[in-house]
């Protein structure tokens, strides 16, 4: 089936009405013109799944702003510009420290900052609390959580794992995320 702009518009309204197909066509129809524009950027395919992930994301929260005066492809390129550019600000923030001399006598009189066992059990208890919140996500939304976050597996080891395609797997991880945000949210409410 040829994919013609009127079948893109279609879903652009579905998405925009909060069809879940819908998005998923979208991503999997503009995913590879979003990261290959960003490879390119960035020569860091790390950094491009990450920023292409957190561009969906924001174009599926914002989708009712999509002006369609404009190609859906040239909105999604200027959010993963700024995702890209907000990337870089915090790198270049947390790599540039103030230096003066009086740092020199500072440094010596350091404190040791290694984790007390008071520490560790807020860790440990905060720790137990984000597993609670994600048990309460569906077992295919918990699975994913778990294989990237605590197993550390690439978004491929993942789709390898689950024998589903990649996109499939990014798209899953996406909204776990954002559901977790949400359960999160309401109970701290």
């Amino acid at each position: 089936m040829e994919i013609t702009s009127e079948i893109i518009q279609q879903n652009i309204e579905k998405a925009q009405n909060g069809d879940q197909v819908a998005f998923t066509f979208l991503l999997d129809f503009f995913w590879n013109e979003v990261y290959g524009f960003m490879l390119k950027r960035t020569q860091n395919e790390h950094d491009t799944d990450d920023i292409v992930i957190e561009t969906f994301a924001k174009a599926f929260d914002k989708i009712g702003a999509y002006n369609s005066d404009y190609g859906f492809n040239t909105w999604l390129i200027a959010i993963a510009k700024n995702v890209h550019i907000d990337m870089l600000r915090k790198k270049k923030s947390s790599l540039f420290v103030d230096y003066s001399e009086g740092d020199d006598e500072r440094a010596f009189t350091v404190i040791d900052d290694t984790p007390t066992v008071e520490d560790d059990l807020i860790k440990e208890q905060n720790l137990a609390q984000l597993l609670r919140y994600i048990k309460k996500l569906k077992p295919t939304y918990q699975e994913v959580i778990q294989m990237r976050y605590f197993q550390e597996m690439s978004y491929q080891e993942i789709a390898d794992n689950l024998e589903e395609p990649l996109n499939n797997i990014k798209v899953r991880l996406l909204r776990a995320k954002k559901l977790l945000a949400e359960v999160i949210t309401k109970k701290k409410k």
